[in-house]
């Protein structure tokens, strides 16, 4: 837009339309007038300095240009010259340059343009490029001329430094102000502004008494999570001051979330600090046109000022300690890094304690057939490098194991955890009583205060009667809404425990087992029972077989060493395979019946794998076929010699390969090894393998599906050879 009235020319702008520097071809083309302040506080408060801007357009004409060739760009108004990305006139100024339709760009002074060298450089090549000039009121420079370029380059250097030195000096200003720790910016939850620009504790006693729950139910909880549904499920709201908008300082109460939660507790002002300098910005994470991007938070230890008591606290240092440490552990990928981990809701009891014994790894939980089949393994070589699983077992014994050791801990301080439980239960319970106390009695205010409203309001101004009474209903609605909430806490909740009730927690505290066991216990609630006492479980399983070594790494350093053995898949895998079979050797020998060597090795204390119970009769004879290299093979096969040279009945190639007979009769059915059915009556089938061809059933029985080396490995050990006659 122009100005309508006459403005004078600006002072050093030369006038002359026959300056040497401006040619037929410039006024051929257009001229811009570029206009900006930095902020809109300046647009709205420098208004002779805008005014200024506006005028160029005369000195434009002045110089030979028609009002219709002269086009302002303002569109940049209110936004900082520091960097083009968010300044779309320039960016518009600068295509057109390109576009060859700019003779001229005036500006009042080149700092309007641009405050940084690289837009400013930038400016220059491309008004190089296509003899564009630019005017200040200082005068015309050509782009294409040494001095001029040499003049222009100086002026964006200066503008560029000028910049850096204002905000310094402003930065230094605020970090000295700082450094005393009286800079103060929003007051967060719990904490008012005061006039002189300290800050203080809400004057509002339930605002405190909500903060100082926050805290405390954290502690109990021990969860960010547990205390979002602690909050949610007593309908306990955030009291909130906003800083901006209509109810600008207002307390309103909101519902709670997680990001709320998050931040109240991280913030060290809780704990007396005061804190600045705690949000740096990281140009990598700055996204063009988004000013507040880019911002992270700093440790503790990184900010520029931490300086501790200066600020009116809720809790102590130690305990916002510890709640930091609380907040780490938690973290969904804490596992990663050497943390525990929250407890979670699976039936493991030490999810995050375990440690494998061989690698020093974390090791993982795992369930099948829903939550019954817990197991820990050791996976991150297997995940991290395609490795061998280091080992695994299943958990439930570990856990009975370890539940024991902590029952044994618990029991001699039975009586004093049970005193300390009913304290801490009657304390929450007032607390919350007090909580719906304040509700209630706000509510009340509320509602005295509206009418007392509508009460003074002339009776004819019915205008704002009718809004106050709206006002005043909806405060007796709410109220009616807090008094129902409390009426529901006080019926569902005891005023307090009675002697009976007291001797009843006392007595079950001498039995901790039943307490431990009991269905109101939860699994997160015995998670956080061995983490109170447990540092570390080292388990070490040996070899493949059943005996598992186990190193409980107490609180305070203690460390005690168990073993337990554990179910495995076959006998072979059991630490007394050899001598289970001597013994069955020995008792065969001596005349005794399958059923009685079953019975005498049950008496004895021998165990089959798999969990099963007791030996049984078809077990040993199974024992005894395998002790002595007999199969059920067709004996009307074998006497006829259909086997055929390096044929083999199934169950005795399986025999040779050392693996389950199932697994060879899968292969057999999906064409991984050549097979033939004998004409028996019972259908037995003849599996050829020659030497080579067993090494190849070794190596895939060895092999991991979807864990070779290479995508072929699989696909290569799958495939069987011909047979030399090309039969099967």
């Amino acid at each position: 837009m122009n100005s309508p009235d006459p403005v004078r020319p600006a002072a050093g702008m030369p006038l002359s339309n026959g300056s040497t520097k401006i040619r037929s071809n410039h006024h051929q083309r257009q001229a811009f007038v570029y206009i900006r302040q930095s902020t809109l506080q300046q647009v709205h408060e420098h208004r002779e300095s805008t005014a200024r801007q506006y005028a160029l357009v005369e000195q434009a004409v002045a110089l030979g240009w028609s009002r219709a060739q002269v086009e302002i760009i303002d569109e940049d108004q209110g936004k900082s010259g520091q960097s083009a990305e968010a300044r779309q006139g320039f960016q518009r100024l600068l295509a057109a340059v390109a576009l060859d339709q700019v003779g001229i760009i005036f500006g009042l002074e080149m700092s309007r343009l641009a405050r940084s060298n690289k837009d400013w450089y930038q400016l220059l090549e491309v008004c190089g490029i296509f003899h564009t000039l630019l005017a200040d009121q200082d005068g015309i420079y050509d782009p294409t001329s040494y001095n001029d370029r040499l003049l222009l380059g100086l002026k964006g250097t200066i503008s560029e430094a000028e910049l850096h030195i204002l905000r310094g000096r402003l930065t230094e200003g605020r970090l000295n102000k700082a450094r005393r720790g009286e800079l103060f910016n929003h007051a967060p939850i719990g904490y008012i502004r005061q006039l002189s620009g300290v800050l203080a504790l809400d004057p509002d006693e339930q605002v405190q008494s909500v903060v100082r729950l926050i805290f405390d139910q954290f502690d109990r909880q021990r969860s960010l999570h547990g205390l979002l549904r602690y909050l949610v499920k007593h309908k306990i709201q955030m009291p909130v001051r906003p800083h901006s908008g209509a109810n600008r300082g207002q307390l309103e109460w909101r519902r709670p979330n997680r990001e709320t939660l998050q931040n109240l507790l991280h913030h060290p002002i809780y704990a007396g600090f005061y804190r600045w300098g705690h949000r740096a910005v990281d140009p990598r994470k700055q996204q063009p046109g988004r000013p507040g991007t880019g911002r992270t938070v700093r440790a503790l230890d990184q900010c520029q000022v931490l300086l501790p008591d200066r600020c009116p606290a809720y809790i102590t240092v130690e305990r916002f300690t510890a709640n930091q440490e609380r907040l780490a552990a938690n973290r969904v990928r804490a596992t990663a890094r050497g943390a525990l981990g929250a407890p979670r809701s699976g039936p493991s009891l030490l999810g995050g304690l375990v440690m494998c014994g061989r690698c020093g790894q974390r090791m993982m939980i795992g369930y099948t057939n829903g939550s019954k089949g817990l197991r820990y393994s050791c996976n991150r070589a297997v995940i991290n490098y395609a490795e061998p699983m280091c080992q695994s077992l299943a958990g439930q014994g570990l856990d009975d194991l370890v539940g024991e050791q902590i029952l044994a801990a618990l029991q001699p301080q039975a009586l004093q955890l049970s005193l300390v439980a009913v304290a801490d239960l009657e304390q929450e319970r007032a607390r919350l009583h007090r909580h719906h106390q304040q509700e209630l009695e706000r509510a009340n205010y509320q509602v005295d205060r509206a009418r007392r409203q509508y009460q003074a309001v002339e009776p004819e101004n019915r205008l704002v009667a009718r809004e106050l009474e709206r006002a005043w209903n909806e405060a007796m609605q709410h109220q009616q809404q807090v008094q129902a909430s409390y009426d529901q806490f006080r019926r569902t909740q005891p005023t307090g425990l009675s002697d009976a009730e007291r001797g009843q927690i006392a007595a079950l505290a001498e039995d901790i087992p039943a307490l431990w066991h009991a269905a109101t216990t939860t699994a997160g609630e015995r998670q956080e029972i061995a983490r109170l006492l447990l540092q570390s479980v080292s388990v070490e399983v040996q070899g493949q077989s059943e005996q598992v070594q186990v190193r409980l790494t107490w609180k305070g350093g203690h460390v005690s060493a168990h073993a337990f053995t554990r179910s495995v898949d076959r006998y072979a895998h059991r630490s007394d395979y050899a001598k289970l079979l001597a013994r069955i050797e020995e008792l065969s020998d001596n005349g005794m019946s399958l059923a009685s060597v079953a019975e005498q090795l049950n008496r004895e204390g021998f165990q089959p794998p798999k969990r099963t119970p007791r030996f049984t009769r078809e077990m040993v004879a199974r024992l005894r076929s395998q002790q002595e290299g007999r199969g059920s093979r067709p004996q009307s096969a074998t006497a006829a010699g259909m086997l055929e040279e390096n044929e083999w009945f199934l169950k005795d190639l399986a025999r040779e390969l050392e693996m389950p007979s199932d697994t060879l009769q899968r292969w057999r059915k999906v064409g991984w090894v050549h097979a033939r059915k004998l004409p028996v009556a019972n259908g037995a089938w003849a599996l050829w393998a020659d030497a080579e061809e067993r090494t190849r059933l070794r190596q895939l029985r060895q092999t991991p599906r979807g864990w070779s080396e290479e995508a072929e490995a699989w696909t290569r050990l799958t495939k069987p050879k011909a047979r030399p006659d090309n039969r099967g």
